[in-house]
């Protein structure tokens, strides 16, 4: 994950859509109006802050890459304002400037709790958008992915002209969506729904399995390459097609259990994936790393952007999530009553047998969290010669499989320290291992789980492998 930060530095991302101003003004009240029942506000401070697709475009700079802003503000103050804070952020953009009011909301709050917004818009003319259209002509061909941050607030007259400009550029497109008509959005790559949005599009669900179903239909309906609903605490589901245009179906859980404030977090999810995208990174990385990236937004009063330095620590060690992180993510399943199976293992050289080892075990429970050794205590149990591939990569391998949910990394021999932590419902080991030689088979059933062994594939083994190796 380190790596792939380094690689969004290469990215080329131009942003259009509803460029907003977030204005904020704290206080304090300690009493009633004599005049009418509502709280006296004390003002303490006040900020402006940039919203909507200039929002999108500092979480893009951020990270790093490259961007451009376009969009439409008016020549108010408060269009001032958003041209000001753009410069002193150093983003560049060509906003059209329009005779009609920029779009503002100011959130009154007293106590980090909001009291009032007052919401300040107006339609943007068509003249507007013709202008806009013409910027995009000018911009699309050098950028590498290309974010539409639609919010209804008129500056994004026909989106679909816009991907189908850049779709004869090849460039892809990100959206995310505003209404009920998602059919504006159809060719895009992907488009990032919150679960709200994406249930008034397809008409509600009642189980993921209908979920799941109506999200393959809608990928099928508007021709896209992948499909993000985030789902609040939730956390986020990728269906996205694989090289045999099969939809896959990946679930990140939510990365924070301290919700301060949502606003912005969409802001910041399609602000990582775009970046990612037009950096050549993985998709599933991109929105792994989006997902903490809007774990830390979601800690922030108002809508707020993110810097490295804050996210950098959830990517330390080898692993693509900070244990950390990792067992936040345990404890919240365990307050949703999920059912929790652990198992352990070296996983060098990944073949057959552990897949099919890994999905029987993933069947047992909500949840699979995998143990792995460390480097250092691979060498310890195989041999100086081991492991073949390091901790990184065997990571990187395991957390792709749509089976394991969790791979945290321990460096003692055994994982007894871990199992203590997690404290899973069933413990999972091979049929090699007769119950009473499973570490932490005790532990576990004291505090009231189950301890199981898996059939392995017969004459599939790492050592086997590696002998083979030698002998050609």
């Amino acid at each position: 994950m380190s790596a792939l930060l380094n690689n969004l530095k290469k990215g080329k991302v131009l942003v259009v859509g509803d460029v907003m101003l977030d204005k904020y003004l704290e206080g304090k009240t300690e009493r009633l109006s004599p005049e009418s029942p509502v709280p006296v506000l004390l003002p303490l401070s006040e900020e402006s802050r940039l919203g909507g697709a200039a929002n999108v475009a500092l979480n893009v700079s951020s990270l790093g890459s490259k961007v451009k802003l376009l969009g439409v503000v008016g020549k108010d103050l408060s269009g001032k304002e958003i041209k000001d804070l753009l410069k002193e952020k150093k983003i560049s953009n060509s906003l059209v400037r329009s005779n009609l009011n920029s779009v503002t909301k100011q959130r009154i709050l007293a106590g980090n709790q909001q009291l009032l917004r007052i919401d300040r818009e107006d339609k943007f003319s068509n003249v507007d958008w013709i202008k806009t259209k013409e910027n995009f002509k000018k911009e699309i061909h050098k950028f590498s992915s290309i974010v539409i941050s639609d919010y209804g607030k008129g500056t994004l007259f026909n989106v679909q002209e816009l991907i189908s400009l850049s779709n004869k550029k090849k460039v892809p497109v990100i959206v995310d969506p505003k209404g009920n008509d998602f059919l504006k959005y159809k060719g895009a790559y992907i488009i990032t729904p919150n679960l709200k949005e994406f249930s008034k599009a397809v008409g509600g669900f009642n189980s993921e399995a209908e979920l799941e179903k109506k999200a393959k239909l809608l990928i099928k309906k508007l021709s896209l390459s992948a499909l993000l609903i985030t789902r609040g605490p939730e956390g986020m589901t990728l269906f996205n097609k694989n090289n045999n245009q099969n939809i896959i179906k990946s679930h990140y859980a939510a990365q924070t259990i301290d919700v301060f404030d949502v606003s912005g977090a969409g802001d910041t999810v399609i602000a990582t994936i775009a970046s990612g995208i037009a950096s050549k990174v993985n998709l599933n990385q991109s929105v792994e790393l989006s997902n903490i990236a809007a774990g830390v937004v979601v800690s922030k009063l108002g809508t707020s952007s993110f810097s490295l330095d804050e996210i950098i620590p959830f990517l330390k060690g080898s692993s693509s999530l900070d244990a950390n992180i990792s067992m936040k993510a345990i404890h919240l399943a365990k307050k949703e009553s999920k059912k929790i199976v652990f198992t352990n293992g070296c996983f060098d050289i990944l073949h057959a047998g552990h897949v099919s080892y890994l999905k029987e075990a993933r069947r047992k429970g909500d949840l699979l969290i995998v143990g792995i050794n460390d480097d250092k205590s691979v060498s310890r149990l195989k041999g100086n010669n081991r492991p073949i591939n390091n901790l990184e990569n065997r990571i990187e391998v395991l957390s792709s499989l749509q089976c394991v949910d969790i791979v945290i990394p321990f460096s003692e021999d055994t994982p007894l320290n871990l199992i203590k932590e997690i404290i899973p419902d069933i413990l999972v080991k091979g049929e090699d291992y007769k119950i009473n030689q499973i570490v932490g088979s005790d532990f576990v059933k004291k505090t009231g789980g189950k301890v199981e062994r898996i059939k392995f594939v017969k004459r599939l083994s790492t050592s086997n492998l590696i002998n083979i190796l030698k002998k050609n």
